[in-house]
């Protein structure tokens, strides 16, 4: 592939703030961390805010906890991103869309990345502090996943679902640094946020089939194939009912079951308006999910009140 091409077909955007407003020697480590790309951010906050809510604060502990857990979670999708692409980067070599993202494009070094993946554990590590001693414990183990989901696609073909472990752990955090433990209504958002990953990184894994099957990388995309769209269904239709179910754990009322009737109708055009052959609706699909974290947010907010 020529150098245009693999411009064109690269994943990093060009041109924005990271270009704009940072120093050239920085910009490398800003997209090591997906700064530039700030969908992961959300999709990881979205299930630690939900649970905030869920948990009942008191208003100036909700605003609180929302600043720590929102930088928490950049800091740490930075983290697991910049793991992701050490243990990925032949892969991401041999792939069009991220042969040019910092490693594996030789912008940063295998030792600096090391270097930058440690320095955004300790910070992760000082906001981890500043909670009770129950989100400190979940967020310690909530390691064991960080550091285990990116070697899934070698040996699964079901690596988004341990993405949804990942990714959804938040929902434990907020509700047990509210309440100081667990009940029945976070572990259900839990789940329920299992199934809504499963869905969207089923999308979003659909950009890479054809690469990833040359070059033998496992995923829900591949095994699931022209059975994509009712497995989505399933997917998503499982999630709107254990939000339900959490819910209804958690004495939410009308205005969570309107909000929720809202986020099904977002989740449905995004299984009948996809084109699973189409990268670029993919990935729009897939970034439409922002929008469904915003509608379960305020149906949330509204309920608890």
């Amino acid at each position: 592939m020529t150098d245009t091409a693999q411009t064109a077909a690269s994943d990093i955007p060009k041109g924005g703030w990271v270009d704009r407003f940072l120093p050239r020697g920085w910009r490398p480590y800003a997209r090591l961390s997906r700064l530039d790309r700030p969908i992961g951010t959300w999709l990881l906050l979205f299930p630690c805010w939900w649970s905030i809510l869920l948990a009942r604060p008191a208003p100036g502990e909700a605003l609180w906890l929302f600043a720590l857990f929102g930088l928490g979670a950049l800091v740490m999708r930075g983290a697991g991103c910049t793991y992701n692409d050490l243990v990925d980067r032949e892969f991401d070599a041999a792939v069009a869309r991220t042969a040019d993202r910092p490693i594996p494009s030789g912008q940063v070094s295998v030792r600096a990345a090391i270097a930058w993946l440690v320095a955004q554990l300790v910070v992760g590590l000082v906001i981890l502090l500043q909670l009770n001693l129950a989100s400190i414990g979940l967020g310690v183990l909530s390691l064991l996943l960080v550091f285990t989901y990116p070697l899934m696609k070698r040996v699964t073909w079901w690596p988004q679902f341990f993405l949804g472990l990942a990714f959804n752990w938040g929902a434990l955090m907020g509700y047990a640094a509210v309440q100081g433990g667990l009940d029945a209504a976070p572990l259900l958002l839990y789940l329920a946020g299992i199934f809504w990953t499963l869905g969207y990184d089923t999308i979003y894994a659909h950009q890479d089939k054809e690469d990833d099957a040359l070059i033998g990388v496992k995923s829900s995309a591949l095994r699931l194939g022209d059975r994509t769209v009712p497995a989505l269904y399933f997917f998503y239709g499982a999630t709107v009912a254990v939000l339900a179910m959490a819910g209804s754990a958690a004495g939410l009322g009308l205005a969570y079951n309107a909000a929720l009737a809202l986020g099904a109708a977002q989740l449905v055009w995004q299984v009948r308006a996809g084109r699973i052959d189409d990268p670029a609706d993919c990935l729009a699909k897939f970034k439409s999910n922002r929008l469904f974290g915003w509608i379960v947010l305020a149906g949330i907010g509204l309920g608890a009140l």
